[in-house]
């Protein structure tokens, strides 16, 4: 596989991965655009307490994009306290 062949693969690669967490955006979206944001980052902070990094990346990136092209308010505080009910729920169900 040559120089081109390989970034030929990882701009697909990018650009799959893209496509996923914009679905995963809209499709939020489309469920309940009032909290999809919520969902977004309720979901990332359960894979990161679960030790998953992948899945955190993809549910971060997925609330982004909700960010990015919700109407929907968004309050930092619903989502500290979304981060900090996970981290209990980890800790009761690790412990």
């Amino acid at each position: 596989m040559g120089a081109f062949s390989a970034i030929t693969a990882w701009i697909e690669r990018r650009r799959r991965l893209r496509r996923l967490f914009k679905d995963g955006a809209r499709e939020l979206i489309e469920r309940d655009p009032a909290t999809a944001y919520y969902d977004a980052q309720r979901a990332a902070a359960r894979a990161r307490f679960a030790g998953d990094g992948p899945a955190f990346l993809h549910w971060a990136k997925v609330a982004a994009e909700v960010a990015r092209i919700s109407t929907a308010p968004m309050n930092y505080e619903v989502v500290k306290s979304i981060v900090d009910e996970e981290e209990r729920r980890a800790k009761l169900s690790s412990g």
